[in-house]
């Protein structure tokens, strides 16, 4: 396939950024997004050209770094990572936007990489279990109802791409902060710190500049690891029932 791809170039944070288009020829319909942003660069580095900057890490859609928006889209057309997401979604010809994150609590550091490190001060603030558990525990040790397991499970799977993010139209972090927080508080051993968990882990979000819910429900639309968006509320009830205790 031959492409032509608009590119966010910026140099980095304190400077203008602006779309710059490229044409990409060669790209089988098996490669990933991320193998064809990779046949760009080689051909910018063989005429001398800075390469276009971009996150990745295990390219295995577990660690959350291929932070894209592509034609609009968190991660592109399909329900996936970026680093997943192959170009058979696309057809000879096609012209396709990519763009970083666009959030005032996700900085551009450089063309499509974003400073995500407010996702790692909301899990410093709570996202963690403070007492000394010594080695792993034996199986069934802990009888934990098989519904909260499943929920915990399926919280867990959050990877902290910030997908949520960039397709809220108020920048929202809610979705993935409620993950953190519902994933430790349905269980027994995060049950100690539940109300100081919710409290500290949304005060840091508020405090990192990021918007405010209206419940639109793009963030669980574009999550690739599929967080339902109920687990919002379930959030929102936890954070209530702390203020009150907290009060009371």
């Amino acid at each position: 396939m031959k492409l032509n791809l608009r590119v966010w170039r910026q140099k980095n944070d304190a400077s203008e950024g602006a779309m710059a288009t490229y044409q990409v020829d060669g790209i089988s319909p098996d490669m990933s997004f991320l193998e064809m942003l990779d046949t760009l660069n080689e051909d910018l580095i063989l005429r001398g050209e800075d390469p276009v900057a971009f996150d990745h890490d295990c390219r295995e859609g577990i660690c959350g770094a291929c932070s894209l928006v592509i034609n609009g889209d968190a991660h592109g057309p399909e329900r996936t990572t970026t680093c997943q997401l192959h170009m058979r979604s696309f057809r000879d010809g096609d012209t396709v936007d990519v763009e970083p994150w666009r959030a005032s609590a996700f900085p551009v550091v450089k063309d499509l990489v974003v400073d995500r490190s407010a996702f790692d001060r909301i899990i410093q603030a709570g996202g963690y279990v403070t007492a000394p558990t010594g080695a792993a525990p034996e199986a069934h040790a802990t009888p934990v109802p098989k519904a909260d397991a499943e929920s915990a499970f399926e919280h867990a799977e959050c990877i902290g791409c910030g997908a949520c993010v960039a397709a809220c139209p108020n920048g929202s972090a809610m979705l993935f902060t409620s993950a953190k927080v519902n994933h430790l508080n349905v269980l027994p051993q995060g049950a100690p710190e539940r109300e100081t968990r919710v409290l500290d882990m949304v005060a840091r979000m508020d405090a990192e500049g990021f918007g405010g819910c209206t419940l639109t429900g793009e963030c669980a639309t574009a999550c690739p690891k599929g967080i339902p968006l109920p687990s919002i509320s379930a959030m929102n009830r936890e954070w209530l029932r702390a203020r009150r205790k907290a009060k009371g």
